[in-house]
């Protein structure tokens, strides 16, 4: 049994959340939308990964979204970090233990489509890992074989799409692929990506859909667009600008997220 498991439901009382959020790069504020939150750092959390990187505080927000609980996952731990895939293992599996059923997973990523301009999200419908990696690999027995043909789950697509609409918000949607980071893409691998027919790019993310399949989650992917992709119109990104461009999105993902969690759609 993972300890972080009996600490976070010590703390959690009564509240038992079947949704999760991971917030991605400058995404932080997005918690701030939690009513009457309890605040666990994840130095509590033995298991947790502690991240290292700036945009990412390391902290779980339980409290009500739209008055329906919700466990709010302030920042992730990265493979690039240490190399290690299944860094948010133990936090999957912690949600998975505590009954949470439904994972929303966010990040920052770079567009591959020229129309697709920093400031905007991405429905993530599908995925390429072209990290060279996978969080299962050393999984014992045969709980490693995931499918992953239906990886991002319809109803929870469907109830975003809807909550986009409610909110007036331009949602885009496309296919992520996983660089394993954290240096940058070269223009050449952005060519290559937009061949394979991708339409953003990023560091994060797919490891953590991989482990909630795995662990029997029903998964969306949302990403936040802070720039163009390597030479796609001059452009050579930095995290500079993915932490400034990140920030801009963010009314727009607690509407978003709000107006989800209000509809109870796929719970």
């Amino acid at each position: 049994m993972i300890r972080a498991v009996d600490i976070l439901r010590q703390r959690l009382g009564t509240l038992r959340p079947e949704t999760a959020i991971v917030l991605g790069s400058s995404l932080g504020p997005v918690a701030d939308a939690v009513t009457a939150p309890l605040r666990i750092p994840y130095r509590d959390l033995p298991e947790f990964p502690q991240p290292k990187i700036s945009g990412h505080s390391g902290e779980v927000f339980a409290g009500l979204l739209a008055g329906k609980p919700v466990l709010v996952l302030r920042g992730r731990g990265h493979p690039y970090e240490k190399g290690d895939a299944a860094v948010m293992r133990p936090a999957i599996e912690s949600l998975q233990l505590l009954g949470v059923t439904q994972i929303i997973l966010t990040n920052a990523a770079g567009s591959l489509q020229p129309k697709m301009r920093p400031g905007s999200i991405m429905l993530i419908t599908d995925h390429i890992n072209f990290s060279g990696m996978n969080p299962l690999i050393g999984e014992e027995g045969d709980k490693g074989f995931v499918p992953m043909t239906a990886a991002y789950d319809v109803k929870l697509a469907d109830a975003l799409r809807a909550a986009a609409r409610a909110e007036a918000i331009e949602l885009h949607e496309g296919v992520y692929v996983w660089f394993s980071g954290p240096s940058f893409e070269t223009p050449a691998e952005i060519r290559m990506a937009q061949s394979w027919g991708a339409h953003a790019v990023g560091m994060s993310t797919v490891p953590e859909v991989i482990l909630a399949r795995r662990f029997g989650l029903k998964v969306a992917g949302l990403s936040v667009i802070t720039n163009l992709g390597a030479g796609i119109e001059g452009a050579s990104p930095s995290h500079e600008e993915t932490k400034s461009e990140g920030v801009k999105a963010v009314d727009d993902m607690v509407k978003l997220l709000t107006r989800f969690c209000a509809a109870g759609e796929g719970s």
